[in-house]
């Protein structure tokens, strides 16, 4: 009989994707999967490296599974991912008590590298980067009727705070068969949404084809009975052409939603942050997208504390948010990373870049509280999700909000889970939306 695996898997939903190939790929293999550690003889832990709060997250799970595996409730402890890919030497070193460790170009083996462990032999493993691997199937972890699909491994921007492509190498893109494959295998589960990422989807296809083709990706991917939603995410500005934004105002299927971090506005800061763009440029896309496409929700990420941001320069982004009123904003103080071109810029006290992002959430609370009222009479599609016992209503999500990083809406009215229906926004409240079901929505 096969061993009882617990897969966790931390940080961003590229990370999420490769833990769901690998529980495919194990549960392929007969391998009984639970979501209880101590209920486990191995624990399979994929982590994530990316800032100093991700990282202390993945040690401190590892530490968890190596008291577990001390008292004998698992035999067999697994990490993967981008905490092992970063710090491999350190984490081998540190952690004897780690029985597999491998990097991020490794998923595929899972299996193998269990029968090897069981068998009583230790496995370190990292192969160099290579292509865009794609595994089908996958064992879906979100909610209902919605998945990730990455469509790109890696990043060429190197912007200086980021460390991804020391980790994940350079941008490369999944041929277009292949996604179409697995999108088609995500409609056949019942997936009617799907959420497109990478490091950099607007820069899709460069690199293999020469040229960008992204829009004729969503246009085939659209064409997919089934699918009725297409939402893009982290789309940089400097890399969004008309053909992009052609494809989300006129393609119904395509929610008319864009997740495009800028991180800033001030031109010196950006500059500094190795963004190929500038205000003037991020302001004439975002006046052109809203031009463009009627009803578009713009989310976006900034970091405050950046090295060399000072009060000017923070008072810039703050009007910034002010006068273009963006509809979702995800604010992070920066955290410096050994290795990147910023660690070198010296640093801006971690108090005070929280304090401003305390400042900015407090600033774009006002601002999407506002937004939220002025939809109230307004019919929306939301794809339903869920039943809230304690207050009697179910919830979900409008085309307007994203998964983990938005809010839901709560409804009355007859709902089935993983439907997507029209609702009749009545309210708002602590951010959240208020509303009645309508009717059937049609994306055609």
């Amino acid at each position: 009989m096969k061993e009882t695996l617990c897969v966790i898997s931390l940080g961003c939903a590229k990370n999420l994707v490769n833990s769901e190939h690998m529980l495919a790929l194990l549960e392929q293999q007969g391998y009984k999967i639970t979501e209880n550690p101590e209920e486990a003889d191995a624990i399979i832990i994929n982590t994530c490296g990316f800032i100093n709060s991700a990282k202390e997250e993945s040690i401190d799970s590892i530490l968890d599974a190596v008291q577990l595996k001390k008292k004998g409730k698992i035999k067999k402890l697994v990490v993967c991912g981008c905490l092992s890919e970063r710090y491999r030497e350190e984490v081998i070193k540190e952690i004897p008590e780690i029985d597999a460790i491998f990097g991020v170009n490794d998923y595929g083996n899972i299996c193998g590298f269990i029968d090897q462990i069981f068998s009583e032999k230790n496995i370190a493993c990292f192969s160099n980067f290579n292509k865009s691997e794609c595994y089908v199937p996958r064992e879906i972890t979100t909610g209902p009727c919605w998945a990730y699909l990455k469509i790109a491994e890696g990043c060429n921007n190197f912007c200086s705070f980021c460390s991804i492509p020391y980790i994940q190498g350079r941008y490369r893109s999944k041929p277009i068969e292949d996604i179409l494959s697995e999108a088609h295998y995500l409609a056949s589960l019942g997936n009617k949404e799907l959420i497109l990422i990478a490091q950099d989807t607007s820069q899709y296809g460069v690199d293999l084809y020469g040229k960008p083709r992204l829009s004729e990706l969503l246009q085939r991917l659209s064409e997919i009975d089934g699918i009725q939603w297409i939402r893009l995410h982290y789309l940089y500005p400097e890399s969004i052409d008309d053909s992009i934004i052609y494809q989300i105002a006129n393609n119904n299927k395509i929610v008319k939603y864009v997740d495009m971090p800028i991180q800033h506005i001030n031109d010196k800061i950006l500059k500094l942050m190795n963004r190929h763009t500038s205000a003037s440029k991020i302001k004439a896309l975002l006046l052109k997208l809203r031009e463009c496409v009627s009803g578009i929700v713009i989310r976006t990420s900034l970091i405050t504390g950046f090295p060399g941001e000072g009060e000017a320069e923070f008072e810039e982004l703050c009007d910034f948010l002010k006068e273009y009123r963006l509809e979702r904003v995800g604010v992070f103080p920066y955290s410096p990373e050994e290795g990147t071109a910023s660690y070198r810029l010296g640093h801006v006290p971690f108090a005070v870049a929280e304090r401003r992002a305390t400042l900015i959430t407090e600033l774009q609370a006002v601002i999407s509280d506002n937004f939220n009222k002025s939809l109230i009479g307004r019919s929306i599609p939301i794809l339903c999700e869920g039943f809230d016992s304690q207050l009697g209503m179910h919830f979900g999500r409008s085309y307007m909000d994203s998964p983990d990083v938005d809010n839901h809406v709560y409804f009355t009215g007859i709902a089935t889970d993983g439907e997507i229906a029209n609702m009749l926004i009545t309210g708002s409240e602590d951010g959240n939306l208020l509303g009645e079901i309508e009717h059937e929505y049609n994306s055609k």
